[in-house]
Order: C-alpha cells, then sequence, then structure tokens
C-alpha cells in the first residue's frame, strides 16, 4: 500500500501539470497595434484614436503618439524607451508599430526640430531598426498633410519629410502607410471651406489638427492603406458589419 500512494499522487497531478505545460506553450491569439507620432496622429488633435476604433475589440490598440514630439524629442524625452518596454513585454502574437514624424521636425522649433539630412532619416531608421530588433513589425507612415491653400492648391510643404520616409521604407523594406499624398489629394479635391470642416471647432481651429470629422476621414485613408500595404494586420480591422477581417 505504501508503494500504490506515490503513483496514484502522480497520477492526479498529472492533467493539471499537462494543462499548465500545454498554456504555456499555446502563442498568444492577439495582435497589438502601437502609434508613435506627433500631434496629427495623437489623441484629441489627430486621427489615431479613429483609427484604433477600427480593429477589432480583440486588437489592443495603444495610442502612444503625443503632441509636439519629433522623431528626435519623442525619443529624447523617453517615449520611445515606454515602447520598447512595452514590446519586450511581450504578450500578444505579433505587434505592429506604425511611426509617424515630420511636422516637428521642420526647422524652426527649438528643441524639436532637426536636420533634415542627417538626423531626420537616422532617426527614422532607428525606430525600425530597434522595433525589429525586439520581433515588432515597424510600419512607416508619411506625415498627414495641413490644409492650407494659396493660389487654389494645398500647400505641401512636408514633402520633402515625406519623401524621405519613403526612401527609408524602401531601403529598409519596410511598409509603408502613403498618408501625405492621400490626405493632400484628398483635402484638394474638397476645396478649402469643405477642408475647413475637418478642424477642431472654435479657438482650437487650424489647418494642421484636426476634429472627430478630420480624425475619421483620415483614419478611413490609413485604413486602407492597412489593407493594400500590411495584410498581416487586415485581418485584424472591423468590415462595415463590425466583424473582423478585410475590408
Amino acid at each position: 500500500m505504501a508503494n500504490i500512494r506515490p503513483s496514484a499522487l502522480t497520477l492526479l497531478c498529472l492533467p493539471l501539470w499537462f494543462l499548465g505545460a500545454a498554456a504555456a506553450a499555446t502563442p498568444p491569439l492577439h495582435d497589438r497595434v502601437i502609434l508613435v507620432g506627433d500631434s496629427t496622429m495623437a489623441s484629441t488633435t489627430g486621427y489615431g484614436d479613429a483609427l484604433c476604433e477600427r480593429f477589432t475589440p480583440e486588437t489592443a490598440c495603444l495610442n502612444l503618439a503625443r503632441g509636439g514630439r519629433s522623431s528626435g524629442s519623442f525619443r529624447a524625452e523617453g517615449r520611445w524607451d515606454e515602447v520598447t518596454g512595452l514590446l519586450r513585454d511581450g504578450g500578444y502574437r505579433r505587434t505592429f508599430v506604425l511611426i509617424q514624424f515630420g511636422h516637428n521636425d521642420q526647422p524652426g522649433k527649438p528643441g524639436r526640430s532637426t536636420d533634415y539630412v542627417t538626423e531626420f532619416p537616422a532617426n527614422m531608421q532607428r525606430y525600425v531598426i530597434e522595433a525589429r530588433a525586439l520581433k515588432a513589425i515597424p510600419v512607416l507612415v508619411t506625415p498627414l498633410t495641413r490644409r492650407s491653400f494659396k493660389g487654389g492648391y494645398v500647400q505641401d510643404d512636408l514633402a520633402p519629410w515625406a519623401a524621405t520616409v519613403r526612401n527609408i521604407a524602401a531601403a529598409t523594406a519596410t511598409p509603408l502607410i502613403e498618408l501625405n499624398a492621400l490626405s493632400l489629394a484628398a483635402v484638394q479635391a474638397m476645396g478649402p471651406d469643405e477642408a475647413d470642416k475637418l478642424a477642431r471647432v472654435g479657438e482650437n481651429f487650424d489647418r494642421t489638427h484636426v476634429g472627430p470629422l478630420g480624425a475619421r476621414r483620415f483614419a478611413d485613408i490609413v485604413a486602407r492603406e492597412i489593407v493594400r500595404k500590411v495584410p498581416q494586420l487586415a485581418d485584424d480591422l472591423m468590415t462595415a458589419d463590425g466583424a473582423g477581417g478585410t475590408q
């Protein structure tokens, strides 16, 4: 009898051990999206929250974009450290990091602007390299257009920064969301009066940041680009009927 008891106890414990091992071996089921950028992507002033609403409830979407940040100051303030800390923690099937800078990298913004020839491209490439090193999937986003017209045409003052982002995406084989050209074309087609409806109202009105209507409009553009350019992430977007899957 003394020899039977340990065997019985072992048999009773086996199912619990087996279930624990199986759970540990099961990979995470859901994806995560982290948004990194400036005020045109950030909550309340940009399209980021509206984009997060386009993903299925199972997909974690964190909008870590912050107003006034450039490709340099976002890192200098330790905000990129927050992102890399999340990436090290893991816990998701895949993590996609959407990265958009340019507005505050432009000249004349003390503590934020970066040198266009050297710093800006180096910063953007470094984000890509470091995200990949932590097993994330970086996605570069060209900067959202401003909505200022002159002589009937939208002023494309972010064209050089958008071109640099395109070049880095091509050189590093990184998926590219072409928000700059597509948003500019959409604003041009609207004309100045309709484009002004995309802005925040009242004393917060300007032609860079967006209100709820603008946030939804530009989030739609980004979502369509995800379907075209980032097929791995497309299944995490909700369809018109609220289900998961490509649009």
